[in-house]
């Protein structure tokens, strides 16, 4: 399990490639493939030293050696800096591992994680040039859908690590009365839980235990989790004649939160996905955005909807990316068609950008609530096609 100890990170970052990437894997101890490019990566406690910031497009091997006291991972990056092309993980002090890829010409981000958790040190930006010689993409459609599944199972991994940390530093301040500090926690740290919110619904009695809004309790049923904790923390949004929390309320509330993102952290480790549970989790990410985000219906006290909106795009563009190049063996056109509006939805959303986060619901306009509405319809009938378009 994750340490407790381990420190408040913020996560691998926002959005932007549809780069072309397969056949990536980790190759333990292995030599690169005759004509490839190799690569040496020195993983230590403070760096991720690559030898070199670019490569020529096809195959490349990234020869990681551990120089420092903890076991590490090695990370290459999408141009978004959310989603994983391909990691080399366990690699204990003093130890050396090959992660071999392919990929297309583009932006992409290194980075190592010490440890094994957190946001990782080192990350640098990496550029693939255009070799001129095309990848065989279509050739082992086995292999690709094997190639996404590790590499989405990764992502989750990273994401809960990345919710725990950061749950646990909002917790802190929270019970110890450090309101402001637990306030300006509560957005940030909740998009790593929206970003795999539909992975999360699957664990049973542990959604409702950490995300049930207040609207949705049945008769008798014990409130807890984030919205109980917003709900206190955002008084003066609450009803007339709500009472904040005493000291004990407020210890048990954080703690089970707490108790249970480790709980996540711990079920997510044993989760294989299939590429349909892939497709149909981006078309459940973008019903979340139509059924509370894009109503203001989420976040009833803090108004941070946005947040939980963009995690949720985020989260869904990242399964799509990920099985991309498989739909665009199968069907380009919709490939093409998903580009477009997810890239149409993200420029509405930038528009309400504040620093680096967004404005509150409440400072929204009704055209551009119309607007983000309209969009995501816009998007659900294109996606809702991907499962059909890739599985049958």
């Amino acid at each position: 399990m994750i340490p407790r100890s381990a420190p408040t990170t913020v996560s691998l970052s926002a959005l932007g490639l549809a780069a072309l990437v397969a056949l990536t894997g980790c190759v333990p101890n292995a030599t690169s493939a005759a004509g490839s490019t190799q690569l040496t990566v020195d993983s230590s406690a403070d760096a991720c030293t690559v030898s070199a910031a670019e490569a020529p497009s096809g195959t490349i091997s990234f020869v990681v050696t551990n120089s420092g006291d903890q076991v590490t991972e090695f990370y290459l990056l999408a141009g978004d800096g959310l989603r994983i092309v391909g990691e080399a993980e366990n690699i204990g002090p003093g130890i050396s591992r090959t992660l071999v890829v392919q990929v297309s010409p583009g932006d992409y981000f290194t980075v190592c994680k010490p440890g094994m958790a957190g946001a990782g040190v080192g990350k640098a930006a990496f550029t693939v040039i255009d070799s001129g010689n095309p990848l065989a993409l279509g050739d082992d459609l086995t292999a690709q859908i094997d190639t996404a599944n590790a590499n989405y199972k990764s992502y989750v991994k990273d994401q809960v690590e990345n919710l725990v940390t950061g749950t646990e530093a909002f917790a802190a301040a929270y019970i110890a009365g450090d309101d402001d500090a637990a306030r300006a926690l509560y957005a940030p740290t909740r998009v790593f839980w929206e970003r795999i919110e539909t992975v999360a619904e699957s664990f049973g009695d542990l959604d409702p235990r950490m995300d049930l809004r207040e609207a949705d309790l049945e008769e008798g049923q014990d409130w807890t989790g984030w919205h109980a904790i917003e709900k206190d923390l955002w008084p003066a949004e609450a009803e007339p004649g709500f009472q904040p929390y005493d000291q004990t309320k407020r210890e048990a509330l954080a703690t089970q939160l707490v108790d249970d993102t480790h709980t996540l952290y711990a079920d997510v480790q044993q989760l294989e996905f299939t590429l349909a549970q892939q497709t149909n989790g981006a078309i459940g990410l973008l019903d979340e955005v139509a059924s509370g985000k894009v109503t203001g219906e989420e976040e009833f006290w803090s108004h941070t909807d946005l947040w939980d909106f963009q995690a949720n795009i985020d989260g869904a563009r990242v399964l799509y990316e990920g099985v991309r190049d498989i739909l665009m063996v199968k069907d380009a056109a919709l490939a093409d068609r998903l580009d477009a509006e997810f890239s149409a939805l993200q420029v509405l959303l930038d528009e309400q950008r504040v620093g680096a986060g967004f404005r509150l619901y409440t400072e929204l306009e009704a055209a551009q609530v119309r607007a983000l509405s309209d969009q995501v319809n816009a998007l659900a009938e294109p996606l809702s096609k991907l499962t059909a378009a890739l599985v049958l």
